[in-house]
């Protein structure tokens, strides 16, 4: 499991291309060497139509992701798919980061099994 949730201000829609993004994170995320299944990869955004940041005194932006996993993988491999995901983030983003007000953050999220529930058959297709 992997699930990438991308917020971001309504005043980017525009120049954010949002689907490249999240085509982009899925193929951050299978690139992963196996880290994380590939039947189990999801990404998803959410417009903000109403938010407030900073002190309202201009025309801010940003764009947080969250990105969701399951227990058990090393402390190597969160890092490594966050910084990847980090860096496409910041990538994708740098010609508007050079024009405007635009902060970007990300923070990982780590399920605990046991609180967790999923129906999917999505993985046999991956199986090999």
């Amino acid at each position: 499991m992997a699930h990438i949730i991308l917020e971001y201000t309504a005043n980017i829609r525009a120049d954010a291309d949002i689907p490249a993004l999240l085509r982009k994170a899925n193929d951050t995320i299978i690139a992963q060497d196996g880290v994380f299944p590939i039947g189990g990869i999801r990404s998803r955004a959410i417009e903000l139509s109403d938010y407030c940041m900073a002190d309202g005194a201009a025309d801010y932006a940003f764009v947080h992701a969250t990105l969701k996993i399951g227990a058990g993988r090393t402390p190597a491999q969160k890092k490594r798919v966050c910084d990847e995901l980090f860096g496409m983030m910041k990538e994708h983003f740098a010609p508007l980061f050079s024009r405007r007000y635009l902060a970007l953050s990300m923070e990982l999220y780590e399920f605990d099994e046991g609180g967790t529930y999923k129906h999917n058959n999505v993985h046999a297709r991956f199986r090999k």
